[in-house]
């Protein structure tokens, strides 16, 4: 609990030094290419205090310039980070309302052009989504976890269907990422933090138009997280040992 303490007080300093930067970068790099820099910093930065080794699979799917939707599964705050620290080009977040009310931090996302859901408000969350859809057909990435928050058991949640429309109407690629071992390191409403490994596997993408109902795209996209998501991961059942 202790080095737990300790990474969250660094946490708190690095988003605070990171954001600062990345928002004066907006500002001298309108294209925000600079602030994605330090985004990518920020959670490497934190990577690298945890002592958390990343492996990475699957980037020899991407096409260098193509635009894609990514969808990850969601167990730990440490998926944001490894995202944030290795998934390559510029992409924008779907991100819930609350994280932007954070000093600093939150005016960051508004600078780096993230996309606020309110999820209490469906007309607003509605409005979001489209905003999304627009920037994804003006060819910007985006990144969304579809479960919709963290999971606190080994089975993924169910899929919210509204990042599944969006990537229906805007007609670009979905790129399933399943994500390994963050669970361990911090479960979710956990203070304590465990240093280990993470995976990060990314799938072939996926192709909207071949699929006629969102249903059939959301199942498919589910099944490629789950081909490459093990929730054992690195352990193995029973967990890990202190």
């Amino acid at each position: 609990m202790a080095w737990g303490l300790w990474f969250h007080f660094w946490l708190v300093l690095n988003s605070l030094l990171f954001g600062s930067l990345t928002i004066l970068c907006s500002f001298i790099d309108p294209s925000r290419k600079l602030s994605q820099v330090m985004g990518r910093w920020w959670g490497r930065s934190l990577l690298f205090l945890a002592r958390i080794p990343v492996q990475i699979e699957g980037l020899e799917h991407l096409v260098p310039g193509m635009n894609y939707v990514y969808t990850a599964n969601h167990r730990s705050n440490f998926d944001i980070f490894v995202v944030m620290a290795f998934l390559p080009g510029r992409f924008l977040w779907v991100a819930k309302k609350s994280l932007f009310r954070i000093p600093i931090f939150g005016q960051a996302l508004s600078r780096m052009d993230y996309i606020s859901v309110d999820r209490d408000n469906r007309a607003a969350a509605i409005r979001s989504l489209n905003e999304a859809t627009a920037r994804i057909q003006a060819g910007a990435s985006v990144i969304i976890f579809p479960e919709g928050t963290r999971s606190t058991v080994r089975e993924m949640l169910p899929f919210k269907k509204g990042g599944f429309i969006m990537a229906l109407k805007a007609g670009q690629p979905i790129v399933p990422v399943s994500i390994n071992g963050t669970g361990f390191i911090q479960p979710r409403k956990s203070l304590r933090v465990r240093p280990g490994p993470i995976k990060m596997v990314l799938s072939p993408p996926i192709h909207p138009q071949n699929f006629k109902r969102k249903e059939e795209l959301m199942a498919a996209v589910r099944q490629a997280i789950e081909a490459n998501y093990d929730p054992d991961f690195p352990y193995g059942p029973g967990g890990a040992h202190d």
